[in-house]
């Protein structure tokens, strides 16, 4: 990856297009920010790929992510809380909370900061009623 400067941060140019990044939300996308949604987005990957091999009927993952930060040094990210609001027909809790271990174990960006940065993992189920 190549990052050019620019007025108020730094873009960089990628096959589905342009990321700009900057610490001022003004100019791009904060590093905080990517940070928490890679931690999201690849175990929201990883948890739809293992549901989609339990062969659980899932229609829906919605995630919402929040990081816990440390304004007394550097306003580092110490906490991110991930929750996921999986949608489908017939789920069961049991089978979900197995997959959920299984997406911590497997998502390299939490394996990455694992040990600096303490992710914890919650999910609810919204059954279909079909």
């Amino acid at each position: 990856m190549e990052f050019n400067m620019k007025d108020g941060g730094f873009y960089a140019e990628f096959d589905y297009g342009r990321l700009d990044i900057s610490g001022d939300e003004k100019y791009g996308i904060r590093p905080y920010q990517l940070l928490v949604s890679s931690l999201a987005v690849c175990s929201g990957g990883v948890l739809r790929n293992i549901l989609e091999k339990m062969r659980m009927d899932v229609d829906d993952i919605h995630i919402s992510a929040e990081a816990e930060r440390n304004e007394e040094k550097a306003n580092r990210i110490e906490k991110v809380n991930i929750h996921f609001k999986i949608k489908g027909s017939g789920l069961e809790e049991a089978r979900i909370e197995k997959a959920m271990k299984l997406t911590k174990k497997n998502c390299s960006m939490v394996q990455s900061i694992s040990g600096a940065i303490t992710v914890e993992e919650s999910f609810e189920i919204i059954n279909d009623e079909r």
